[in-house]
């Protein structure tokens, strides 16, 4: 793991799993109906008192809030703002607004997440988070604070606050004072030198803003569980307008349930497929990842401003 003091460095093309994705583990490949002890972790059977929830908010806030990255490439303080569609098995499973403000040397994020449909119905979820920090040339964005909120249908004014301190070893996250959460920590070799889910998002864009089109791996830590975020952006064909990252988060430590409180989540490294156009701004076309068996897309609507600002 880089600490703070140390640029990103390129990989290998592989992800940090030690191997890229097979071309069967595709996002949007259909599972055939489960059956046996397959049936038993269905997602829907699962989901009640809101487990497909909050792996919905989970991959979310992680994987989905770092594909949903626009970098501007500005020098001058600018501010996003988007709206975006997210389904779930094909059908409509909530809308997420995003938005990101860049000065020279910060950055701050904020992501709005409700559910629709079956979703909505089975789970009552909505959630927000905050992110910022420092950005630096050739370093790893160093955060601030990051603060999350949500609501599940028995799991009210739930919240995961971090707070970052510097320490003899590195940046440390702590748990704030408005956090909920009631299973302990991490241990703090796994939270030194880390970054929240909206300062990785920050550490791509930082990335691609200063022209990386190769690998790097960025160490994430969500206020419950380590993993690292290999990121590769593959070999562009020629008249291709869009670039195609992959990414695969590679689980460190709080995969088996002993700091989680959402059940037993799979440790098996998740591939991410992401889609941003290859402009100025790189604004983000598409992103999917297998959520329960089943794809997980979420899928730019429409750019907010003052002719046309966002409706929440």
């Amino acid at each position: 793991m880089k600490t703070r003091s140390e640029p990103l460095s390129p990989t290998a093309g592989e992800g940090a799993c030690g191997r890229s994705p097979r071309a069967d583990e595709g996002i949007a490949t259909q599972r055939p109906s489960p059956t046996g002890r397959d049936r038993d972790r269905s997602p829907l059977r699962n989901a009640g008192e809101g487990f497909a929830a909050r792996k919905l908010l989970r991959y979310l806030m992680t994987s989905g809030t770092v594909a949903l990255a626009m970098v501007t490439g500005a020098a001058q303080a600018e501010e996003s703002a988007a709206l975006y569609q997210a389904y779930w098995a094909g059908l409509p499973a909530g809308e997420l607004r995003l938005t990101l403000r860049d000065d020279p040397a910060a950055y701050r994020g904020e992501i709005v997440i409700r559910t629709e449909g079956l979703a909505r119905l089975l789970t009552r979820f909505r959630g927000s988070a905050v992110g910022e920090g420092r950005l630096a040339a050739q370093h790893l964005p160093a955060p601030i604070r990051y603060d999350a909120a949500y609501d599940l249908r028995k799991r009210r004014d739930r919240r995961l606050s971090m707070e970052f301190a510097q320490r003899v070893g590195g940046l440390v996250a702590d748990r704030g004072a408005a956090d909920t959460s009631k299973k302990p920590p991490l241990a703090e070799p796994f939270r030194t030198n880390v970054l929240d889910p909206l300062s990785a998002l920050a550490a791509i864009r930082h990335e691609l803003r200063q022209g990386n089109r190769g690998a790097f791996t960025i160490p994430v830590y969500d206020g419950t569980r380590r993993f690292d975020m290999s990121v590769r952006v593959s070999p562009k064909p020629a008249g291709d307008a869009a670039l195609h990252l992959a990414l695969t988060l590679a689980p460190i430590a709080g995969f088996k349930g002993e700091t989680s409180e959402d059940g037993d989540p799979d440790t098996a490294p998740r591939p991410v497929a992401l889609t941003i156009s290859d402009d100025r701004r790189l604004m983000p076309l598409s992103m999917s990842v297998s959520l329960g068996y089943l794809p997980l897309v979420v899928e730019l609507g429409r750019w907010c401003d003052a002719a046309a600002p966002c409706p929440w």
